[in-house]
C-alpha cells in the first residue's frame, strides 16, 4: 500500500477565473484526495464565494498585470508573507507543488519559507517579459530552493530551460476521458442537419478567431448549411467584429462562458473543432479535449499543438495566422465525412494517454522518488 501524503498545491494566479494553470491544480487536487492524500490549494482569489473547492485556502486578493498577449491576476501584497508562515507551521507540508512558481508574491513567499520538498510545474511556452528584463536574476534565489522540475510539454521545457537549466520531468496536462464519453447529450437545437465547427476559448488575439471568421466566410458559398460556434469569455477583437460585419455572416453563435457540462455538450455537438492559435500555447488541451468527445480537428501548426496530436492522424495541422491554410485544412473534412469518422476514432485512442488517472500517477511517483532523495540526502 503506498504512502499517503500532506500536498499544497499552490497556485500564483487568481483561482477565481478559469484558465489552464487553475484547471490542471484543480483537477490534480481531485485525483490526489480519491487517493487518499491531503490536499490544500493554495492561491489568490477575487471571489471566495465562487470556489466550491475541499481545502482551498485563499491567500490575497489579485490584481490584473498584462502578461504575453493576456493579462495574468496575481497577487503582490508583502502583507502575505507572515499569513503563509504561519500556514506553513500549521501543515507541515510534505510537498509544496507550485504551478508556474514565479508569478507573484504568493509563490514567492512560500517557496522562501518553506521546509518541505518545493517542486514547480511550469506550463508556458512563452510568457510576459518577465524574464527579459531581468526577471531571471530575481528569481534565481527562490529557484534554488526547488527540489523538483516539471514542465508540461517540450515546448514548455525548451522555452523555460533558456532561463532556469536544470533537469526537468516532462509530465503532461491531463483531461478527464470518462466526462467525455459519459451521458452528456448533444444540444437537441444544434443538430438540426446543419454542420457545426466548434471553437472554444477566451476570445484573445492570439486565440486566432479572425483566421477562421475569414476562412468562414469563404467556406460558407460552397457549405450553406455551415454554422460556427463560438465559445469562450470576452468579446470579439475589433478586427474579428469588422470581419464579421463587412462579410454578413450568417449562423455565426457566440455562447460566452460555460459550465462544465455544457463544455463537453457543446463539444458533443460539433462536427469538426478548429483551433487557429496564433502561438503561445505550450500544450494542447482543448485539442485532447477534442479528441476525447470524437472530433476530428484543424489546428495551427503550433509547437504546443504539435505535441499532442500528429497532421493526418487526429486532424490537420495548418500553417498559423493563415486563413488560406486554414479554410483547406476544413475542406478537407467538410468534403468527407468518412474521414472525419476515422480522424474522431484516431483521436479518442490518442486521448486515453492523457487521462488524469494516469498522468496523477507520474506526478506521485516523481514525488517518491524526489523524497526517497532527500531523505538519503538527510541521513547521509
Amino acid at each position: 500500500m503506498r504512502r499517503t501524503y500532506s500536498i499544497a498545491l499552490v497556485s500564483g494566479f487568481d483561482y477565481a477565473v478559469r484558465g489552464g494553470v487553475n484547471d490542471h491544480i484543480s483537477n490534480l487536487g481531485s485525483e490526489f484526495r480519491s487517493r487518499g492524500h491531503s490536499v490544500r490549494i493554495i492561491a489568490p482569489c477575487s471571489d471566495i464565494e465562487s470556489i466550491d473547492e475541499v481545502g482551498f485556502v485563499p491567500m490575497g486578493r489579485p490584481i490584473p498585470i498584462p502578461s504575453g498577449g493576456s493579462v495574468a491576476r496575481v497577487s503582490v501584497s508583502v502583507w502575505l508573507k507572515p499569513r503563509i508562515r504561519e500556514l506553513l507551521a500549521k501543515e507541515n507540508f510534505d510537498v509544496i507543488h507550485l504551478h508556474e512558481p514565479f508569478t507573484g508574491l504568493v509563490t514567492a513567499f512560500m517557496i522562501s519559507q518553506s521546509n518541505a520538498l518545493n517542486i514547480a510545474t511550469f506550463h508556458s511556452y512563452k510568457g510576459g517579459h518577465f524574464y527579459e528584463i531581468g526577471g531571471t536574476k530575481l528569481a534565481m534565489p527562490y529557484f534554488r530552493k526547488l527540489g523538483g522540475l516539471i514542465a508540461v510539454s517540450k515546448p514548455a521545457h525548451k522555452y523555460i530551460k533558456n532561463y532556469f537549466p536544470g533537469e526537468y520531468d516532462i509530465i503532461p496536462n491531463g483531461i478527464r476521458v470518462q466526462d467525455f464519453s459519459n451521458n452528456p447529450e448533444p444540444f437537441g437545437h444544434l443538430r438540426d442537419g446543419m454542420v457545426n465547427i466548434l471553437f472554444l476559448g477566451r476570445l484573445e488575439k492570439r486565440k486566432g478567431l479572425k483566421y477562421l471568421l475569414k476562412a468562414y466566410s469563404s467556406l460558407k458559398w460552397n457549405w450553406p448549411n455551415l454554422r460556427l460556434i463560438v465559445v469562450g469569455r470576452g468579446d470579439p477583437d475589433l478586427e474579428s467584429q469588422s470581419i464579421m460585419s463587412e462579410c454578413n455572416l450568417k449562423d455565426v453563435i457566440f455562447t460566452g462562458p460555460v459550465s462544465d457540462l455544457e463544455r463537453i455538450r457543446y463539444y458533443k455537438s460539433a462536427d469538426i473543432y478548429c483551433s487557429p492559435a496564433t502561438g503561445n500555447e505550450s500544450f494542447g488541451v482543448v485539442l485532447l479535449e477534442a479528441m476525447a468527445a470524437g472530433k476530428p480537428i484543424v489546428a495551427s501548426d503550433i509547437e504546443g499543438y504539435a505535441s499532442v496530436m500528429t497532421d493526418g492522424d487526429q486532424g490537420f495541422l495548418v500553417k498559423h495566422s493563415d486563413e488560406e491554410a486554414l479554410q483547406k485544412g476544413l475542406e478537407s473534412l467538410l468534403s468527407d465525412s468518412e474521414l472525419r469518422i476515422k480522424l474522431g476514432s484516431n483521436g479518442r485512442e490518442r486521448a486515453k494517454e492523457f487521462d488524469w488517472p494516469e498522468v496523477t500517477r507520474e506526478i506521485i511517483d516523481y514525488y517518491e522518488f524526489l523524497l526517497e532523495a532527500k531523505s538519503s540526502d538527510s541521513m547521509s
